[in-house]
């Protein structure tokens, strides 16, 4: 497809967005996924940059806007639980899951890569690029279906930890993707009259880079 000035400025806006992504990574702290975070960048990077060329504007800019549809809500629901908005922080949790695994495992393979890989088979067959394209977009659905297990088996801690009192989606007992993680035993041990959101040093970091440590985010995209 022709490529007009409004797809080439959003194409411009997208890569330069994954590009930050990909050097802050290493200056943001290092969690569990960090090798998949960086695969996830690089194969974000290389779709955008290959369609670009190939002016594959379509199907490029419907994958972006899939993939970035929930992210607003994740990133809600992150200053909901730091203002300590309890409710708003559930809603806008549920919100993005539910957004993330329709658009991620719903439309997304369904749709767009039966399109890509079948469809576009029927109508221009294979060529070198097809294959290329291809590969990486079923990378991305391999990615896809990594997240939204990280994303249901947080669910299913904060409702297991709720049967005892009130459930926080980011705030379970164990961050399935942060190697610096609070114990809920421990904090439920603290004494009433010692502050809860004590930053104590964990592997020589005293920082969280705007996280808390009692409060920190369990999902990334």
């Amino acid at each position: 497809q022709p490529l007009t000035t409004d797809l080439h400025y959003y194409y411009i806006l997208e890569l330069s967005y994954y590009w930050s992504l990909m050097f802050s990574q290493f200056t943001d702290i290092k969690r569990k996924d960090f090798g998949i975070m960086i695969l996830h960048h690089i194969v974000a990077i290389f779709l955008i940059s290959f369609s670009y060329v190939n002016n594959m504007a379509r199907v490029g800019t419907l994958i972006l806007c899939l993939h970035d549809s929930s992210d607003s809500l994740l990133e809600a629901a992150k200053m909901a639980n730091y203002a300590k908005f309890q409710k708003s922080c559930d809603l806008l949790f549920v919100m993005f899951a539910m957004v993330f695994i329709t658009a991620r495992l719903g439309i997304y393979p369904f749709w767009v890569l039966n399109t890509t890989l079948f469809e576009s088979w029927e109508i221009v067959g294979p060529y070198p690029s097809w294959w290329v394209f291809n590969l990486l977009l079923l990378l991305v659905q391999g990615l896809n279906c990594f997240w939204s297990y990280l994303i249901i088996k947080i669910a299913c801690k904060a409702i297991s930890k709720g049967k005892a009192g009130k459930w926080n989606p980011l705030h379970v007992s164990k961050d399935d993707r942060s190697d610096i993680e609070s114990s809920s035993d421990e904090e439920d041990s603290e004494p009433p009259g010692k502050n809860p959101h004590t930053v104590t040093t964990t592997n020589g970091t005293s920082g969280t880079n705007g996280y808390l440590l009692t409060g920190s985010c369990s999902v990334d995209d």
